[in-house]
């Protein structure tokens, strides 16, 4: 599946109203018919990584912004891959979470929440250095469980 372009904006309010116009204004289907609800304030949550060892998320992202029209295009992605979530407060892999792999290191996640129907949670480039003994964000997401459609 083609992947669009980079979008490039000067300020992140562009980005902002670019994301509120084409994701808040309705679902967004999946290929395989899963209903995805978006929110204003997820935007913070994707399109902001921490800068600090606290987790706070407080500096904008470009890398993610840039590729703020992948995220409909990777749930509407057949080829995509699919894998179960990991609940982090619970220590294990959860079947409400949908993780989709695109384009080799893009992540979009969305949380089923019964009926067809979930909300998108984030999206982002894995950027993670394979150093020896270590797996990747990817890598880890390829060794936990595949997402199938028994899951909805």
């Amino acid at each position: 599946m083609a992947y669009p372009p980079f979008v490039k904006y000067q300020k992140t309010e562009k980005y902002r109203a670019h994301f509120e116009a084409l994701y808040c204004c309705g679902p967004i289907e999946t290929f395989d018919g899963i209903s995805v609800r978006f929110r204003k304030s997820d935007f913070d949550h994707a399109f902001y990584e921490s800068s600090r060892r606290d987790g706070h998320k407080d500096e904008f992202s470009t890398i993610r912004a840039e590729r703020i029209d992948w995220i409909k295009v990777a749930l509407q992605d057949p080829e995509s891959e699919l894998y179960e979530g990991w609940d982090n407060k619970k220590k294990r892999h959860d079947k409400n979470r949908r993780v989709a792999i695109v384009m080799y290191n893009y992540v979009v996640i969305i949380a089923l929440t019964g009926e067809g129907r979930a909300v998108f949670k984030t999206a982002y480039v894995d950027r993670s250095i394979r150093a020896p003994g270590q797996l990747t964000t990817i890598d880890k997401i390829r060794s936990g469980p595949k997402w199938t459609q028994k899951n909805r």
